[in-house]
């Protein structure tokens, strides 16, 4: 349990659509980037179950921060797709936006968002990982480019943002949490940041 009247949370992510849903909570939160090697660590993770890495690489995220803040309640989180095994980060240009698209269209894939809550002060740390599975509707070389040209989903695994024009992209979306789709799954994080003594309500 965290002392004191109000810990301080860090979310240890510039990601803009982090930061917007965890404004949702109230909570006053610092947003930062991590100083954690995320693709350095990449590198090791290849024999892991997909959700593992995305868990692995959201403790790392968490506890690079710790070192640097060890009183702060920190908050790490990472996503990747799957499909046929294989990982889906983030395609950063708009040639692998549309390949990924492509190869999505028509099929059902999962996304894991996994969260860390770390407060490297009592040495606890805190995960879960949340799944996604969404099916994607068919979709031609035209409509896959209009929607890359438009909405511009370089920084997304998967190459697409829900909470914007790429809801147009699928048939089904089945999950827990809608807001881990986006990036956060905020019904997780509020249960994890309670297991250190930070409440959003009461």
């Amino acid at each position: 349990m965290v002392t004191g009247d109000v810990a301080t949370v860090i979310l240890g992510s510039e990601s803009r659509y982090r930061r917007e849903l965890i404004e949702r909570l109230g909570l006053g939160v610092t947003c930062m980037a991590s100083p954690f090697d995320e693709e350095g660590a990449k590198a090791g993770l290849s024999g892991l179950p997909i959700p593992e890495r995305a868990r692995v690489l959201a403790i790392g995220k968490a506890e690079a921060l710790g070192e640097l803040y060890p009183d702060a309640v920190i908050i790490g989180s990472d996503q990747l797709g799957e499909v046929d095994g294989e990982a889906l980060g983030k395609p950063h240009t708009k040639e692998r936006a549309r390949a990924q698209l492509r190869r999505l269209a028509g099929r059902e894939h999962r996304l894991h968002t996994a969260v860390a809550v770390h407060h490297r002060a009592s040495g606890r740390t805190e995960t879960a990982v949340d799944t996604t599975a969404l099916v994607m509707r068919a979709l031609t070389d035209e409509a896959i480019a209009d929607y890359v040209a438009r909405d511009a989903p370089l920084d997304c695994a998967g190459s697409y943002r829900v909470e914007s024009l790429g809801i147009a992209l699928f048939e089904r979306v089945r999950g827990d949490d809608f807001t881990a789709v986006i990036g956060l799954p905020l019904t997780r994080v509020v249960e994890l940041l309670e297991r250190f003594g930070v409440r959003v309500l009461g």
